[in-house]
């Protein structure tokens, strides 16, 4: 079981769980109205548009800046967000940013008690720093659009000591926790859940990897990867979001493992919870022909990776090597990802050498 008393652990938890209580306030009260009221949300989102979800990632980002302050103001936050679109031009007069400060301000006050807009831009530029000996990365909404449809999305924080992910937390609104029944040999699963219940993953190295509810903490249960040897019985997970990835050599991975099964597509690192309970068995993110270059940002990747391994299962980038966090905000050294059970990673990395040759 994981010591909820140690320090690191306890504010992880209650950071994840306080942000993503703040981003649920926020799409209660923006997404939803707007839509109730048949406005159209576009899912083609820019830093600068004025929309809920670019409120939700800077008022979530403050917020755990906020409480990192406090429980450990010498540690270094790497987050996706800065405050630069934000800052008024003309002499950091906070009337003169139109109202999406203001937005972001009124959020941010309910659960800080703060409502200087200046002093918010400052704690979401906290998470400008760099990687350091040991840092916190943040991704304070991962997985845009399925916020905006009221799908799946995460609050993902990790803490990474000496190039390793050494706790990594995901708080998943959208995803409910069911507990394997007394005496059953299956293990504990998350499932889609658009009651919002939420399910708050925690993995420590060494420690494994255990879920309770989000809106109620109280007992942790294990979570543990499948089993499955078979890729004919396999399940993939993918994501909806296409952009970073390479849609048709997924579908020719698929086929050369010879799965079967439907994909479960969902968005954000909710995804690599379902693979650590379970409920999928293979996750890959390989490199759009539109992006060759493109290289993972930490956030994305750190706080679910941990997730899979310490659930049983293997993550490594496509051509097998494990991921490198110690090479700035990017994972500059790895290329795209593969995540699976760890039963059938082998064969997931001949397949991907077979499409690449």
């Amino acid at each position: 079981m994981i010591d909820l008393h140690d320090p690191h652990i306890h504010f992880a938890l209650d950071a994840v769980r306080q942000a993503a209580r703040l981003v649920q306030q926020v799409q209660a009260e923006m997404v939803s109205t707007a839509l109730t009221m048949g406005e159209t949300i576009s899912p083609a989102l820019t830093k600068d548009d004025r929309s809920p979800v670019t409120v939700a990632d800077f008022a979530a980002q403050a917020l755990v800046a906020h409480l990192l302050d406090g429980a450990f103001p010498g540690d270094p936050l790497v987050a996706e967000e800065d405050a630069g679109s934000l800052r008024p031009q003309a002499g950091l007069d906070p009337a003169g940013d139109g109202g999406l400060l203001q937005q972001v301000a009124g959020f941010v006050s309910r659960p800080t008690g703060e409502s200087d807009p200046l002093v918010i831009c400052d704690w979401i530029d906290r998470g400008a720093a760099a990687p350091a000996k040991c840092f916190w990365t943040l991704d304070p909404i991962d997985g845009t659009k399925g916020f905006l449809r009221h799908d799946q999305y995460a609050v993902a924080l990790a803490l990474v000591v000496d190039g390793e992910v050494q706790i990594g937390v995901l708080g998943c609104p959208k995803l409910g926790l069911v507990p394997a029944s007394s005496g059953s040999a299956s293990t504990n699963r998350l499932v889609p859940d658009m009651q919002a219940s939420g399910a708050l993953v925690i993995a420590v190295r060494g420690g494994g990897c255990w879920a309770t509810r989000l809106d109620q903490p109280g007992e942790y249960l294990p979570l543990h990867v499948s089993d499955r040897g078979e890729a004919s019985t396999a399940r993939l997970l993918r994501s909806f979001e296409s952009a970073h990835t390479n849609v048709d050599q997924i579908g020719d991975f698929a086929r050369r493992m010879g799965i079967q099964a439907e994909p479960r597509r969902m968005d954000s690192q909710a995804k690599y919870a379902l693979l650590a309970c379970g409920d999928g068995d293979l996750l890959l993110r390989l490199l759009s022909p539109k992006q060759p270059d493109y290289r993972e940002k930490i956030w994305d990747q750190a706080a679910g990776s941990l997730v899979v391994q310490e659930a049983g299962g293997r993550i490594s980038d496509l051509s097998g090597l494990p991921l490198d966090f110690t090479s700035g905000r990017t994972l500059a050294n790895n290329r795209g990802i593969l995540a699976s059970n760890a039963w059938l990673h082998p064969a997931a990395l001949r397949a991907l050498a077979e499409i690449s040759a």
